[in-house]
């Protein structure tokens, strides 16, 4: 099975109806489907601004992180962590998308106009640990406040 393949499969087996899940994407004009957050994953949902240097730690101290969503303009985005992580987290300024909630998720590997990969499932399950992703978030701020400053 082709990566894009496990991967398509691999968030649909979370869908009610998973062959829905897939006919949705394959024959949608917006190649998304809504799927239930809380099963295979949570996802936290960062500021564009604090998402994008989160990411870029995060790709320095790990081979690969778990899938990454971004919002059309890049405004937000969605990281997906464990299931459970939602319901436990503390963090300001952070949304969360846990048990009882949907998310938009486009088709692997396909560009939609309304929200796109960053880092696209590879179908095995990976998932960022939520714990280096609040360290990985520490750093960015930090590096983001250091910036401030030296336009201050």
């Amino acid at each position: 099975m082709t990566g894009a393949k496990t991967a398509v499969e691999w968030l649909a087996s979370v869908a009610p109806d998973p062959e829905a899940c897939r006919w949705e994407w394959e024959r949608n004009s917006l190649g998304v489907a809504l799927l239930p957050a809380g099963k295979a994953w949570d996802v936290l949902i960062l500021p564009g601004e604090l998402g994008y240097p989160t990411l870029d730690v995060l790709t320095r101290i790990l081979d690969r992180p778990g899938p990454v969503l971004v919002d059309f303009g890049d405004s937000r985005m969605g990281f997906f962590v464990p299931p459970g992580t939602a319901a436990r987290w503390l963090g300001t300024g952070i949304r969360t998308a846990g048990a009882g909630t949907w998310i938009v998720v486009p088709y692997p590997g396909r560009s939609t106009g309304a929200v796109r990969w960053l880092v696209t499932p590879d179908g095995s399950g990976t998932l960022t640990d939520p714990a280096l992703l609040e360290l990985a978030m520490h750093e960015a701020a930090a590096g983001l406040a250091t910036e401030e400053d030296d336009r201050s």
